[in-house]
């Protein structure tokens, strides 16, 4: 049986604060980097929304930065509910015992790990496929 993750590479990113407060360019030219590097089939874009499902203050923003990584790569973007991925990076930085300032720069790359993973668990066979 194949899944999503047999389709290709898929990248994530958790719009938190590492995306929201980079510049346009600083960013894209990041992101530049590792679609060149990965060759994605798929990018993968939490989604804030409030614990009810109903949009977050950044939901617009979010959405906005999905169109335009589509627009500039020419990659599909699917937009995944992030809700709670935050807390759970949390947790896991607090279980793993990392240091108090080292917990913000790594807890969004902790939280796109997850929306990763709970996208590839609930996505279609088909979800990756160009």
């Amino acid at each position: 049986m194949s899944s999503a993750a047999d389709a290709g590479s898929i990248l994530a990113f958790d719009f938190g604060t590492t995306i929201a407060q980079q510049t346009s360019d600083g960013h894209f030219a990041a992101i530049r980097t590792l679609v060149n590097e990965w060759k994605p089939s798929r990018l993968v874009v939490g989604l804030p929304l409030h614990a009810d499902g109903t949009p977050h203050e950044t939901s617009a923003r979010a959405q906005r930065f999905a169109r335009q990584l589509e627009g500039r790569f020419g990659i599909p973007v699917t937009l995944f509910d992030e809700r709670f991925t935050t807390q759970a990076a949390r947790s896991a930085l607090l279980e793993g015992r990392v240091r108090v300032r080292e917990r913000r720069t790594v807890r969004d790359r902790i939280a796109a790990q997850i929306i990763l993973q709970a996208y590839l668990d609930e996505a279609p066979a088909d979800a990756g496929a160009s």
